[in-house]
């Protein structure tokens, strides 16, 4: 009797699923076990999200951070299908695509990520501008150039949040409208990037105030309006004209994540064990965002690429252990530091003993993120076109 073939279905396409799938289609199968690998998510491409800011000051190209998985995926076997998961049952071990096939699995792999909750404030869902995915990016692009071609001697824009995300998008923002931009951030919080090392946190103090942002600290966002936006700071309500409202706070898990019978945190997330399995679930794997994780020194592991990224090879690992009885290997942690632009040619990074901001930190995150880029070919193409556009760009001036 011939051996079924076992199937292994990835769902969610991001730093965590198509990581895994790759690593997966790379190690050693004997040709009798070779699963089937299946990656399923609702884009065609593969998003690269630390670079997502270089595309709205025009200095990358959407090809180079987002490129199609089909083309990621040649070669190595994985099957890619584009499309919504409306439904898992995990007693049927069935996975439901919306207007789809339903895919039996041996093996499933929960990477979904996480979305952005904008029912939080009154208005939020009709005018703010959410910065997660590629199609969150053209949508704030036509915003920007409708603002830009607009008579509008000033364009005021408030992001919510300061974070990485909203920190990252007021430094690039501001370099790219210039002495047009007048930029506020908004933070329920005492203090910007609670969680960065102080090294980062100055560079990035430094770099707001270089660009006259302004930042309301332990200001609370009641409400949004098409035009302006309601603050509560020490309980007085102050109402502000803007043109533009960004919200970068807060991640929440999907609702067809969330509705599963599994074991759970108070935020929604899917309780795993060190080897990245589900509880009293060994079959099902969940990392990324979604998941509520403590490696094997018992640390937390945190919602960032940088950890989903070390997951994805730890999870692939493990399914193939257990698909060809060998030991599973407990996740471990490194924190490797923490990267972050702060405008055009500006960056701080701080990790590995190293502490470095401005242009030489700029082209340090470069260079590691280039390294980080999902295949070789991917990052052979994209580091060419690093090396030989600002060559172009000279010539043709």
């Amino acid at each position: 009797m011939t051996q079924q073939t076992s199937r292994i279905c990835i769902l969610g396409g991001g730093f965590g699923g198509l990581y895994t799938a790759l690593r997966l289609s790379q190690l050693p199968w004997e040709s009798t076990q070779k699963p089937e690998i299946v990656l399923v998510d609702q884009s065609d491409r593969f998003l690269f999200s630390p670079l997502l800011y270089e595309l709205l000051t025009g200095e990358l190209q959407t090809w180079e951070i987002a490129p199609p998985f089909e083309e990621l995926l040649q070669g190595t076997g994985v099957r890619f299908y584009q499309g919504v998961v409306s439904g898992i049952d995990i007693d049927q071990k069935l996975v439901n695509v919306h207007e789809g096939p339903e895919i039996p699995y041996d093996r499933l792999v929960l990477a979904l990520g996480g979305e952005t909750p904008l029912d939080l404030v009154p208005g939020a869902t009709s005018y703010a501008y959410p910065f997660r995915t590629i199609s969150d990016v053209y949508r704030l692009e036509e915003r920007l150039r409708f603002l830009e071609e607009s008579d509008a001697d000033k364009i005021r824009v408030a992001i919510i949040g300061a974070g990485y995300s909203g920190v990252e998008l007021a430094c690039k923002l501001a370099d790219r409208l210039g002495e047009r931009g007048r930029f506020r951030i908004v933070e329920i919080a005492d203090q910007i990037l609670r969680t960065s090392p102080e090294f980062n946190r100055e560079a990035a103090k430094k770099a707001l105030e270089a660009r006259g942002v302004f930042i309301d600290l332990e200001t609370k966002v009641e409400s949004i309006e098409q035009n302006s936006i309601s603050l509560e700071y020490k309980n007085q309500l102050d109402t502000i004209p803007v043109d533009l409202v960004i919200w970068t706070v807060g991640t929440r898990v999907a609702p067809v994540v969330k509705s599963l019978p599994l074991k759970e945190n108070q935020r929604g997330q899917i309780s795993t064990t060190s080897t990245l399995q589900v509880i009293d679930h060994p079959e099902i794997f969940a990392l990324g965002d979604l998941a509520d994780c403590h490696d094997i020194e018992g640390q937390q592991v945190p919602a960032t690429a940088q950890a989903a990224f070390q997951q994805a090879d730890y999870t692939a690992w493990n399914i193939w252990a257990s698909l060809t009885n060998r030991p599973l290997l407990p996740f471990r942690y490194q924190q490797l530091g923490e990267m972050m632009a702060l405008g055009i040619d500006n960056a701080t990074l701080t990790g590995l003993g190293i502490k470095l901001d401005g242009p030489l930190a700029s082209v340090a995150r470069r260079i590691a993120y280039l390294y980080r880029l999902p295949t070789l070919d991917h990052q052979l193409k994209v580091g060419f076109n690093w090396l030989v556009r600002p060559i172009i760009e000279t010539l043709s001036r």
